[in-house]
C-alpha cells in the first residue's frame, strides 16, 4: 500500500506541475486552419516535450520543414499525414496523435530489430495445463525451474495472484520471468511484481518532470524506491527474458529488477519509453499524447532508449525450427548451475 500511494503521489505531482504549465504557460489563441494546428502541434511539444534537448532534435527546423508542406486547401487526411510525420521525428513510441479515424504511431523502436519472440514457442513452454493468475500465466518446467509469461502489464494482478504463484513454484531451482513482447501498461502492476523479489527497500532509480516551457526546465529529479512485498517472495535465482518489445511499464519493470540480487537479465536490449505520457488537445479536437516526465535508473542514467540486458542472447532460428526456444534453454542452464 506504501508503495501504491508513494506512485499515486508522484503522479499527482506531475500533474499539477502540468496543469499549472498548462495555465502559466497558455497557448496563444489558434485558429482551427491546417496553419493554426500545426502551429498548436509544434508549441506543445517544444514547450512540454522531455526528450528534445536528449535526443539532439533540431525542433525549430522541424518546424520550419514542415510548415512548407502546408497548404490552406488540404484536407484533414493530408493535415494528419504531415503532423504524423513531424511526430516521427521523436522517435518515440509514446507520442500519438489521435483522430476519429486513425492514432499516428511510431513503432521502429521495435519493429527494426530482431523480435526475439515466437509466442508458439512459448505456448510449447506453457503446454496445455498450465495455471493462471489474472494476468500471470505458469509452470514448472521439466527439470524443476519455474515458468511465468506477463504478456501485459495492463492486464490485472493482485498481491494474492503473485504471492500465490510464486508460492506453488517455491520448491523450483530458479524462476524464469518471461516478458517478451510486453509494451506495458500500469506502473503500479510492474512495481507490485518487482516487489515480490526483494527483502529490502532499495533505491531504483529517478523521475523528474517539466517546469516550464524550456527544453530543460526540469524539477530536482525525486529518488524512486522499491519496497519488498508484504506477501510471498521469492528467494531464489531469476532470469528475465527481454527483447525490443520490453517497453513503457515493462521497461521500468526490467529497470527495477536489474537492481535486485539474484536477478539476471537475459535477451536483447529493452525498446525503451522512459517518459510518462500526458495529452493536449488541438483547435480542431485531435488529441496529443506526449512524453513529460522521464524517468532514469539509479546511476543517474536515461533509459529512454532502453536497457542493456546482463546477457545478450537472441532468438536463434536454427534452435526454433528444433521446437526449442534458445533463450529459454539458456536461462534454464544458468538456473541450473550447482
Amino acid at each position: 500500500m506504501k508503495r501504491l500511494l508513494n506512485r499515486i503521489w508522484q503522479l499527482a505531482v506531475g500533474l499539477v506541475i502540468s496543469l499549472c504549465l498548462g495555465s502559466c504557460f497558455d497557448m496563444p489563441e489558434a485558429t482551427d486552419t491546417p496553419e493554426g494546428n500545426l502551429k498548436a502541434l509544434w508549441q506543445i511539444i517544444d514547450e512540454h516535450y522531455c526528450f528534445l534537448d536528449y535526443k539532439h532534435v533540431n525542433w525549430d527546423e522541424v518546424r520550419s520543414r514542415y510548415f512548407k508542406k502546408l497548404n490552406p486547401k488540404m484536407t484533414q487526411q493530408q493535415l494528419m499525414e504531415v503532423m504524423a510525420a513531424m511526430l516521427s521525428e521523436l522517435k518515440d513510441g509514446h507520442v500519438n496523435l489521435y483522430t476519429s479515424y486513425d492514432v499516428a504511431r511510431y513503432w521502429h523502436w521495435y519493429e527494426d530489430y530482431p523480435r526475439c519472440l515466437d509466442e508458439g514457442l512459448r505456448q510449447q513452454y506453457l503446454g496445455s495445463d498450465y495455471k493462471i493468475a489474472a494476468g500471470l500465466k505458469y509452470r514448472i518446467l521439466d527439470d524443476n525451474v519455474g515458468y511465468l509469461v506477463y504478456e501485459s502489464f495492463a492486464s490485472p494482478i493482485g498481491e494474492g495472484n503473485i504471492s500465490d504463484a510464486l508460492y506453488l513454484m517455491r520448491s523450483c531451482n530458479g524462476l524464469i520471468v518471461d516478458v517478451r513482447g510486453n509494451s506495458g501498461g500500469l506502473l503500479t502492476n510492474a512495481e507490485q511484481l518487482a516487489s515480490h523479489f526483494t527483502n529490502e527497500r532499495r533505491h531504483v532509480g529517478y523521475v523528474t518532470y517539466k517546469t516550464g516551457p524550456g527544453h530543460n526546465d526540469f524539477a530536482t529529479p525525486m529518488a524512486e524506491y522499491l519496497d519488498p512485498s508484504t506477501g510471498y517472495r521469492w528467494q531464489k535465482p531469476v532470469v528475465v527474458l527481454t527483447n525490443r518489445e520490453c517497453y513503457s511499464a515493462c521497461n521500468i519493470f526490467v529497470r527495477d529488477m536489474k537492481e535486485l540480487p539474484d536477478v539476471t537479465i537475459l535477451g536483447d536490449q529493452t525498446g525503451g519509453g522512459s517518459g510518462m505520457p500526458f495529452s493536449a488537445e488541438l483547435p480542431n479536437g485531435w488529441a496529443v499524447r506526449f512524453s513529460a516526465s522521464p524517468s532514469f535508473d539509479a546511476k543517474m542514467q536515461q533509459i529512454e532508449f532502453g536497457i542493456e540486458p546482463d546477457e545478450r542472447c537472441l532468438l536463434d532460428s536454427a534452435v526454433a525450427l528444433q521446437g526449442r526456444d534458445s533463450m529459454i534453454e539458456r536461462a534454464r542452464t544458468l538456473l541450473n548451475q550447482p
